[in-house]
């Protein structure tokens, strides 16, 4: 129970840093471009880990009694460093591509709508999953219907108009459900944590280009807005993603999932407390519907061969 306890403990802390990590990007946007801020937080989020890889790596020692041993399950045989390069570079380019349009519409719509909007993935997971063999539970279907009516609530205008932020966002959810399922092919292959620390590495280097052509760099701008680049770097991608593993080592898969959809809430109440952002009722009942949505995909259900 202590265990569960902390497991619970963790993947809420969690939730909560990648919610307020929206606010953190929101704000970052003030300063500097989009692919800037992704390629800068990318870099730092990968230094954050690779402590953490040497730390897993004495331990991986003291406990064999090798002394000369890489990483066991990432870089022990030519198989694995194949899989980790390989799964690094997809992880990478999708977050990359997911991450960078999470940013542009940031700078068209809310920190809050934008968490709601992101949330999505968890639906369209199982959903890209039929694409693969995989069968799709008859209540997902609901949580379809449920996401698109408050989908529609929550950036619908009365001009039936999206926002452009809001496009983005919602391109960005379908990109990061990529990603998710990349990330289940590969995870089981290699080490969790070397393989985040390469798709960081990876999304940096991929928005270098990207600055290049798109964007000017001001370090006088960078530098003043140093603190939401390092909570987006560090907390965001290097220590949310580490507690994440720590937690789902005590938690059931279908919990973890539910409570690491709350960043959406967070999102929102963070967006409201720090930055003042206001929200309509009408936008506030499309996310509560959404988030409905989001918990009746997560409810347990009797499992069968081949299904999500």
């Amino acid at each position: 129970m202590k265990q569960q306890t902390k497991g619970t403990i963790l993947l809420l802390i969690t939730a909560f840093i990648w919610g307020s990590a929206f606010v953190a990007q929101k704000t970052g946007m003030e300063y500097i471009g989009p692919f800037t801020f992704n390629g800068i937080r990318s870099f730092i989020g990968a230094l954050v880990l690779l402590p953490v890889i040497c730390i897993m790596v004495k331990r991986a020692r003291a406990a064999s009694g090798e002394t000369g041993s890489p990483i066991p399950d990432a870089l022990s045989d030519a198989k694995s460093k194949k899989c980790l390069v390989i799964g690094g570079i997809c992880c990478g380019a999708a977050m990359f591509s997911a991450s960078s349009l999470q940013q542009m519409g940031m700078v068209y719509t809310s920190s809050g709508k934008a968490g709601f909007i992101t949330a999505l993935y968890i639906i369209i997971v199982p959903l890209l999953g039929i694409l693969i063999g995989k069968k799709v539970r008859k209540i997902l279907w609901l949580c379809v219907a449920l996401a698109v009516v408050g989908l529609y609530l929550l950036t619908m205008s009365g001009a039936l108009s999206i926002n452009r932020g809001d496009l983005l966002i919602t391109a960005c959810a379908f990109v990061f459900a990529v990603h998710i399922l990349i990330i289940d092919h590969f995870s089981p292959r290699t080490n969790a944590v070397a393989l985040s620390a390469v798709q960081l590495f990876v999304t940096g280097v991929l928005s270098l280009p990207c600055i290049a052509i798109f964007e000017e760099v001001d370090w006088s701008a960078v530098f003043d807005c140093w603190l939401p680049i390092l909570y987006a770097g560090v907390m965001s991608c290097g220590i949310a993603y580490t507690l994440q593993i720590v937690a789902q080592k005590y938690t059931d898969p279908t919990v973890a999932s539910l409570l690491l959809s709350l960043e959406s809430v967070f999102a929102v109440i963070t967006g409201m407390i720090i930055l003042g952002e206001m929200m309509t009722g009408r936008e506030l009942a499309g996310c509560v519907i959404m988030f409905c949505a989001i918990i009746l995909a997560q409810l347990p259900e009797k499992k069968s061969a081949g299904s999500l």
